[in-house]
């Protein structure tokens, strides 16, 4: 028993780390009154950390700010991706100081664990950053920023408020929107997965007659022009501009269905908002209508520099509604809104064939005056039912349910383009890269 009080004893200022201060002291005294026997060892260490806990609160709690912290926020974030955040901490005591920080983050996260801990030496600047990815557009309200500091004794702890509680919006993935921008800027899409589409012709659009060097098409040689100057001169043509794109987003309970966190309208309209982002870069003119039971939003087509912040102040706002989709009033509202031939991509989703053939009469009519696209989703998760080894007969009739339901999805893509639409059957997270695929190639082949 001698040995194991020994042990105890050399290993205590180890133990009482695991305590505050006056926790381990209380500790101490209990032990020494239970225990008097051992002579007059314990009151020496309880005594002895007594003084050390009043010298450490003397050394936390003699200066009346001892450090600095701040949180540095975006002004919004971006929906799906993930933003950077930093804390901003400064030491202002004389000592080395071992700081834990927690930043009260939304609730819409779920985390519990923020917490950064860092060494600090005297007057020392640190900015620690970290990343929160939101899943919902909305307001975040964001809390206090607190700070539990330690000196090298590291008996007791002092806690420390800044009181910087925000609000910040999270809106439509902006983030993905620039990383597409400067992508289309510098005609880089190709290194992302977007193609690169082969010209099938000449557009209309005549831009300049320019000296022939070798390489230029020898059927957009002028013979008039090299008659007058006496050396080979070429017509060179430009897309065509001004071409109005129309993004249609379905906002029905259909819509609702989660994928990664996101629901598939969060897909949709990030999708839009680069799609539209990336048509004005191309010199066309983008605009937004949202529907479910009733008309949303409405953007017409345009090409202005404000275009694309009026389109994003737009989308922040929308929400699902749980009603079957007006098409009658949608087929309405496009015949008034879009006065010439537009591509008009419709962004919604269909789980079976009953679903596309309410809806198809309204979408054959449509297609009749515009350049239709329907954009609906792959279900990964049957597409995962589907492929994985069935092991007993449950498992082979739910494998052959997904597979039925696999099987429809591609009877839509068919029936759709028996009228004349065009359609992408694309998984949620290749959502973008598909449509610009498409409306890349579309451009290409000059069908608006």
């Amino acid at each position: 028993m001698k040995k194991i009080f020994s042990l105890f004893y050399k290993n205590l200022f180890l133990t009482s780390r695991l305590f505050t201060g006056l926790g381990c002291c209380v500790v101490l005294f209990l032990f020494a009154f239970f225990f008097p026997w051992l002579g007059i060892i314990p009151e020496l260490v309880f005594y002895s950390l007594v003084l050390l806990a009043f010298i450490d609160i003397f050394m936390l709690y003699g200066t009346a700010k001892g450090v600095f912290a701040k949180r540095h926020a975006p002004e919004r974030l971006s929906n799906s991706d993930d933003n950077e955040l930093g804390i901003y901490i400064e030491n202002w005591y004389p000592f080395n100081i071992n700081a834990g920080i927690i930043d009260e983050i939304p609730f819409q996260f779920q985390k519990r664990d923020v917490l950064f801990k860092t060494d600090l030496k005297p007057r020392q600047r640190k900015l620690i950053n970290y990343t929160l990815r939101p899943t919902k557009r909305g307001e975040y309200e964001f809390g206090l920023v607190r700070v539990f500091v330690r000196s090298p004794l590291g008996l007791i702890s002092r806690r420390y408020n800044f009181k910087q509680a925000e609000t910040l919006p999270v809106y439509p993935s902006f983030l993905q929107m620039r990383k597409y921008e400067l992508m289309a800027i510098s005609n880089n899409l190709s290194e992302i997965g977007v193609k690169k589409i082969r010209r099938l012709g000449h557009s209309l659009e005549f831009e300049q007659v320019k000296n022939y060097v070798q390489g230029d098409d020898y059927r957009t040689i002028n013979w008039k022009a090299t008659a007058r100057h006496g050396s080979l001169m070429t017509n060179t043509y430009t897309d065509e501009k001004s071409q109005q794109v129309y993004c249609i987003i379905e906002k029905s309970r259909a819509m609702k269905m989660p994928f990664d966190g996101l629901s598939l309208l969060d897909y949709a309209i990030n999708a839009s908002l680069v799609l539209s982002n990336v048509a004005l870069l191309k010199e066309d003119k983008a605009g937004i209508i949202t529907v479910s039971e009733k008309i949303g939003a409405v953007v017409p087509a345009d090409r202005r520099h404000t275009q694309i912040n009026k389109i994003l102040e737009v989308l922040y706002k929308e929400k699902t509604r749980y009603l079957e989709t007006n098409m009658e009033l949608l087929y309405s509202t496009v015949r008034s809104v879009i006065k010439q031939r537009s591509l008009v991509v419709f962004f919604t989703n269909y789980e079976s064939m009953s679903a596309l053939q309410r809806q198809l009469p309204f979408l054959k009519r449509i297609a009749k005056f515009h350049l239709l696209l329907v954009v609906f989703f792959e279900n990964t998760e049957l597409n995962k039912l589907s492929e994985k080894p069935a092991e007993d007969v449950e498992g082979i009739y739910i494998k052959t349910i997904a597979e039925k339901f696999a099987y429809d999805k591609k009877l839509i893509v068919k029936e759709l383009a028996k009228y004349n639409i065009q359609s992408i059957l694309s998984t949620p997270q290749n959502l973008t890269v598909n449509t610009i695929n498409r409306y890349l190639e579309i451009k290409a082949k000059q069908k608006i």
